[in-house]
């Protein structure tokens, strides 16, 4: 087994600014429309968002984190039963995000349980104790699960409770799921961050409405391929945070700009190993992956800079015809804290809809200052999503 928690690294990742890359102006009519949105509001930029918006140079570095394992391949689990994911992990922290669906259609549509479990796997007693908590009723409503789930962890507090799991006992990651009924085409979306303080191993599964998860576990041997055609990845990896920074400062003078992560391309997807292979395994998305971004940023002209995001992969394909975000964010004219975006709706669909996140002031004497966010790929949305700063002008 390749202990990943012993593994450091040390490469630092860059993105240039593009030869493409070009300042927008706001109109007078949209920059006040701006300055009138309450925050996570949809407002209507026409003739403004585009994909070549000039980015922002910046380095990035992965931080101590915890093992990381997704489960997301196969997303759609097509057989009645089986094991979607298996896994081992070693003592310490470990963050799991689940994000399967029951697939079955033929010969028919039937109802599911979709389970995670975990397994001592040591030779004494496992204590868990849960960091982080998400749990959320199955649905087809991706976005909103999607969107609500990843608010949800960024909020979430670490619990008093400890179990204990005598050797070679399997329980439950979340009880909640042993409860929830999966009907054809609906997605389980969890979200975990935990201890353990013994060697483990974790499973997906899914199975009829009677198996309980320790039964399932016993019972069901054959474990899916990965590699499908539907699906970010599924695995164990090394690398579960990211610190990002500019490597220049933002100033108002010069334009508009937009930070890029999460594109595949100036910010490769993560790599680590799929278990039941051993097979080398790519997260294409970075999903479940928390950034961690500061941004220095100065006013020489006296205005504010307008934080906004929107759907620039909406016209790739029909998965990608909405977008529904969340992020924390540091404070400006809006309180610090947790946005769900859009917040009034569901999802933003494209352009000329941007979705409004902060909009930050500037000091007297135009000194530096820091943005601070907090960001995660929005499950269930194409990617990238840009976070596009734009001055604005505050006494229009």
């Amino acid at each position: 087994m390749m202990k990943l928690t012993k593994i450091t690294l040390f490469v630092a990742g860059i993105c240039f600014v593009g030869s493409n890359g070009y300042a927008q102006q706001l109109t007078k009519a949209q920059n006040d429309e701006l300055l009138k949105a309450k925050q996570g509001a949809i407002v209507r930029l026409d003739g403004f968002l585009t994909e070549k918006t000039a980015q922002i140079a910046y380095q990035k570095y992965p931080t101590p984190g915890p093992q990381y394992i997704i489960s997301d391949d196969p997303e759609y689990i097509r057989v009645p039963e089986a094991i979607a994911l298996k896994e081992s992990v070693v003592p310490g922290a470990v963050r799991f995000y689940l994000y399967n669906v029951n697939g079955i259609k033929e010969p028919q549509k039937i109802d599911r349980k979709i389970i995670a479990m975990i397994k001592n796997t040591g030779k004494a007693p496992m204590r868990i104790k849960m960091l982080k908590y998400v749990t959320q009723k199955p649905s087809t409503n991706y976005f909103k699960l999607g969107k609500e789930g990843l608010a949800s962890f960024l909020a979430a507090q670490p619990s008093e409770e400890v179990r204990v799991v005598k050797p070679g006992e399997a329980v439950p990651i979340d009880e909640k799921l042993e409860q929830y009924v999966v009907k054809y085409d609906e997605l389980v979306h969890g979200f975990y961050e935990f201890l353990v303080d013994q060697p483990a191993e974790i499973t997906v599964l899914q199975t009829d409405l009677k198996t309980s998860g320790k039964d399932a576990l016993k019972r069901i041997t054959n474990v899916l391929p990965p590699k499908t055609k539907s699906g970010a990845g599924r695995g164990l990896y090394g690398v579960s945070n990211y610190h990002v920074a500019n490597t220049s400062v933002i100033d108002t003078k010069n334009g508009t700009s937009a930070l890029v992560v999460a594109d595949g391309a100036s910010d490769p997807w993560i790599i680590g190993r799929e278990g039941t292979t051993g097979q080398i395994a790519k997260l294409a998305g970075n999903y479940g992956v928390m950034y961690d971004i500061e941004l220095k940023w100065k006013s020489t002209d006296g205005k504010g800079l307008a934080l906004i995001t929107w759907n620039s992969r909406s016209a790739d394909n029909q998965w990608c015809s909405g977008m529904a975000a969340a992020m924390k964010v540091s404070g400006g004219k809006f309180n610090e804290g947790i946005i769900q975006l859009p917040k009034d709706q569901l999802v933003t669909k494209a352009a000329p809809e941007a979705v409004l996140i902060q909009v930050f002031k500037p000091t007297g004497n135009g000194e530096e200052q820091t943005i601070k966010l907090t960001y995660s790929p929005p499950g269930a949305s194409c990617l990238p999503t840009p976070l596009i700063f734009v001055p604005v002008d505050l006494n229009p």
